[in-house]
């Protein structure tokens, strides 16, 4: 248990390593999944939410012998909140004017008119600057919908990525440093940190990172877009980058312990608001088990 507490802390903004290792503590023994279960039942149960309010509302002195007694679960609350404002992504909140949790998507309308969807886990926020509109994604994927007419392009900065567009349906995600761009239609100016410029046209694709702009693609729209009518498409998939997409989605964790599973190809149309329904219809085409703790799924 004192180790599973010492993850919640750790997995408030967790490296690669700290990801792998905890992957691999999971599925080291069957009492550490129950133990994590049973650590991050007590940070959300309805008790400690309880005992708080009774902390605020009544005097202290009431409470002594209560507090004794659950003096065990109070530190580790303690603990696990200063865990969370101090590892957590906090200053990425504090700039947002929107934010959504996993498996949430928000519909936003700018002042210029330009429509917005914010995908899965995102922060976002909006500000007029000089008579124009900057649009700032801070973290995950957004889809933009930019009117035409003679009001000054709309700005969309993420990360090293600037983009300067008018009448045009595009989408970016922004995750780990690096932007993906997709225009769906009309074209998007774009402009890397390096000062790199680029015009995309509908169907382009490209990445930009800290070192500039990637190669053109043409982009699957019909699978890459998916999202924006709530599915999430794969065709001939790796299930290594199908569990990838789906841990977008999943407000837990998913760990697979079979290493042959992961480059079986996957073809599939799901909901991206029933990640565990997916995973039980992944786990049977596969031949896979499937075991489902309230944070856990691990496919075996």
């Amino acid at each position: 248990m004192d180790e599973a507490q010492d993850w919640l802390i750790r997995l408030q903004c967790p490296t690669e390593q700290d990801t792998q290792d905890f992957e691999a503590w999971l599925g080291a023994a069957e009492q550490n999944a129950e133990a994590y279960v049973e650590a991050e039942a007590l940070w959300n149960g309805a008790a400690l939410r309880h005992l708080a309010g009774d902390l605020h509302q009544q005097r202290r002195t009431s409470l002594r012998g209560r507090l004794r007694r659950h003096w065990k679960p109070l530190a580790t609350a303690a603990v696990l909140l200063v865990g969370l404002f101090t590892f957590g992504n906090l200053p990425v909140r504090l700039q947002a004017d929107h934010l959504t949790v996993v498996g949430e998507r928000q519909r936003l309308q700018l002042d210029d008119g330009a429509k917005v969807l914010l995908n899965t886990n995102s922060a976002f926020a909006s500000d007029q600057r000089d008579g124009r509109q900057v649009a700032r994604l801070l973290q995950g994927e957004a889809y933009f919908e930019v009117p035409g007419g003679n009001q000054p392009p709309l700005e969309v900065q993420a990360g090293p990525l600037r983009a300067q567009v008018r009448d045009t349906n595009f989408a970016v995600r922004y995750l780990d440093g690096q932007a993906q761009v997709r225009v769906q239609r009309g074209d998007v100016d774009l402009q890397a940190a390096s000062d790199q410029r680029i015009r995309l046209s509908a169907g382009d694709s490209i990445s930009v990172g800290p070192d500039g702009f990637g190669q053109r693609q043409r982009a699957d729209l019909h699978k890459e877009l998916a999202w924006i009518d709530g599915r999430l498409v794969f065709e001939n998939c790796p299930l290594s980058q199908v569990l990838a997409e789906l841990r977008r989605y999943y407000p837990g964790w998913i760990i697979n312990r079979n290493d042959h599973l992961e480059q079986v190809a996957v073809t599939g149309n799901y909901r991206l608001d029933q990640p565990l329904e997916t995973l039980r219809a992944l786990a049977h085409i596969t031949s896979a088990q499937l075991h489902e703790y309230p944070a856990v799924v691990i496919l075996n």
